[in-house]
């Protein structure tokens, strides 16, 4: 019994799948993980290799959480799409998996508090959240030389701010599409569960 249950999961998991206007030859899906081999927020060479690796004909990859903004980053090397470098590198990623056949979406991503000043703008300024309360001490955030530190008390936004960090997005997802880099976006976002946290 147990052998016929494990070949009809297996024979649905590698079945065609349709997915809205994209045919997928399988439903094994590259979840987004953060790689921190984005130097200075720039998809680099490695980050080219690692997504042409898991490309096959008529698969799904959703790439690692990728920046909206200067403030959105929460890793060292984090990609993000929001710079004329940022989404002319991303093109060189999104080229290499559309040539295997790949269908691409784009995760964009704000950490909100999830973060530290090392990763905000000037390295000085206090992450901004819905809140000023930090995350809990008992929480650690990789830094940038691979040690562990602390996360900082956020900044509280303003409701005079919440609508530039709202159009924050659909600016990412513009650069993307509007760059021909990937199939479609996928708006997910920490940030927006730390607004209503």
């Amino acid at each position: 019994m147990a052998e016929s249950s494990t070949s009809a999961q297996r024979a649905t998991l590698f079945s065609p799948y349709n997915m809205g206007k994209f045919n997928l030859s399988h439903r094994v899906v590259l979840a987004p993980m953060t790689r921190c081999r984005a130097l200075d927020g720039i998809p680099q060479p490695a980050n080219v290799e690692y997504y042409k690796q898991r490309s096959t004909p008529g698969g799904f990859l959703i790439s690692e959480g990728t920046t909206i903004s200067p403030t959105a980053a929460g890793f060292p090397h984090c990609p993000g799409i929001y710079t004329h470098d940022q989404i002319e590198a991303w093109k060189k990623v999104v080229d290499a998996v559309h040539a295997k056949g790949s269908v691409f979406f784009c995760q964009l991503w704000h950490v909100g508090r999830a973060s530290n000043q090392i990763y905000q703008p000037g390295r000085t300024a206090s992450p901004i959240s819905s809140t000023n309360k930090p995350i809990s001490g008992r929480w650690r955030i990789l830094m940038p030389d691979g040690t562990y530190g602390s996360y900082a008390r956020p900044r509280a936004l303003s409701t005079v701010e919440i609508p530039e960090i709202v159009q924050q997005y659909p600016q990412a997802a513009l650069n993307a599409i509007q760059a021909g880099q990937y199939s479609h976006h996928n708006p997910f976002s920490i940030f927006n569960l730390s607004l209503i946290c």
